[in-house]
């Protein structure tokens, strides 16, 4: 998908310096490594998003150059490494991998198998590396996600791992994650959605599942007000780095009663006159638990600039009818039920299509969550939906690495704003 999105949203050969060994690394609790060494550009935009969805964090290289360079740096934990039809530039990351004294777990990838690849396998043989069965290219998600769990890189969270969100939100365990929301008509970034994370000095990223499953109704309200002001001081980044973007959280209605909002954002918002506002998504089944109280909140926080948004739209929780009694939303997010393969499924795609209509016929937005296919993403813009996220474009990322992408972005647009130098006379 070549657009403005996929021009910045590219992983770079940096990485940061003085990363420790992986038992080290391990014992501080810290997340594993993965290396990607790939020609592609497309497949080295691809995996970071995946393996960081599971907590890992990424090194990509285009060349066995800068590989060099990443493993003065830090020393991975698996390393996927492109096999091509001539395999040259292979041979020479694993010469690099030797020098390097890499002795992890190596992943073969290629579009052919494992055809012309014999020499490769000798080589590595001699020099003690430990070659994982080749995988074919492009290499499918459910592959990756097996991959890191064989590694052990990807182990579940048991039930006596779980934590509790009271002792993240005192421990100041918590991190926002951020996934993009992308304008499916024009292709570019449009705005963005913050999840919280756990990062557990020994356990690593947690996913949401081990810390919000039992949380009370104090802690979530804690969690809420974190999470609007990590939406806020990025909102004050964004426009630093003249990025104008709408920021999302998912909050429930008993937070916002117990939290004053309005004085909250007249303190953390960015002060700048083009502030697009904060958007506020709570699912369908909890406004159908109380319109009025929905109606209420709107006019309190309407002024402050917040939107509300509603979640997970499509389970008939709120009879159609009854959508005339509720504000103005800025957006209707479409279940993702219902978008999984909205391309192929004539229901999906006829209850998509009707969202959609809805949405837009209330001065809303439409939203498609869990897009992660081409097809359904084409089909869905056919049907006039406004936006889409999930892992077709983009998983949720660590602050650090958005951060990292936002500013690559500015740089770019910068350049190609400078007016071109005359060429000198000969």
């Amino acid at each position: 998908m070549i657009n403005e999105f996929s021009r910045w949203l590219r992983p770079t050969d940096e990485t940061r310096a003085g990363s420790p060994a992986p038992s080290e690394r391990r014992s501080a609790g810290r997340p594993p490594i993965c290396f990607i060494v790939d020609a592609d550009e497309t497949h080295r935009r691809f995996m970071p998003l995946v393996l960081e969805g599971h907590g890992i964090e990424t090194g990509v290289f285009g060349n066995a150059f800068s590989l060099r360079e990443g493993l003065l740096r830090r020393t991975p934990d698996l390393v996927f490494l492109d096999i091509p039809l001539i395999p040259v530039h292979a041979m020479d990351a694993m010469r690099v991998l030797v020098d390097g004294s890499y002795r992890g777990p190596l992943q073969f990838m290629s579009s052919h198998g494992e055809f012309g690849i014999d020499a490769i396998l000798r080589f590595a043989e001699r020099n003690s590396l430990r070659v994982l069965p080749t995988v074919r290219k492009p290499v499918d998600r459910a592959v990756i996600k097996r991959v890191v769990q064989e590694q052990k890189l990807d182990t579940p969270v048991t039930h006596s791992q779980q934590i509790g969100l009271d002792v993240a939100l005192q421990e100041n365990w918590i991190e926002f994650w951020y996934q993009p929301k992308i304008d499916l008509r024009r292709k570019q970034l449009a705005g963005v959605e913050l999840f919280a994370r756990v990062r557990h000095p020994e356990l690593g990223v947690m996913p949401p599942g081990a810390f919000m499953d039992s949380a009370d109704d104090k802690s979530l309200t804690a969690l809420t007000e974190r999470s609007v002001i990590a939406a806020l001081e990025a909102g004050l980044k964004f426009a630093k780095l003249r990025v104008n973007l709408k920021l999302a959280v998912n909050v429930s209605l008993n937070a916002l009663v117990n939290l004053s909002l309005p004085s909250i954002v007249r303190e953390h918002r960015p002060n700048t006159d083009n502030w697009p506002g904060l958007i506020l998504d709570i699912t369908e089944d909890e406004i159908a638990s109380d319109l009025t109280l929905v109606k209420e909140l709107y006019m309190h926080l309407e002024p402050s600039g917040i939107r509300l948004a509603i979640d997970d739209f499509g389970k008939g929780y709120v009879p159609l009818a009854r959508l005339r009694q509720l504000p103005q939303f800025a957006e209707i997010k479409l279940d993702r039920a219902f978008v999984t393969g909205c391309s192929g499924d004539k229901a999906h795609a006829a209850i998509c299509k009707s969202m959609i209509d809805l949405a837009h016929n209330f001065g809303a937005l439409a939203v498609a969550v869990g897009v992660e296919n081409p097809a359904d993403s084409n089909a869905l813009t056919q049907m006039g939906c406004d936006m889409g996220q999930g892992y077709l474009f983009a998983q949720p990322m660590s602050e650090d690495r958005f951060d990292m992408l936002l500013r690559q972005r500015a740089e770019r647009s910068a350049l190609a704003a400078m007016p071109a130098r005359p060429m000198a006379a000969v």
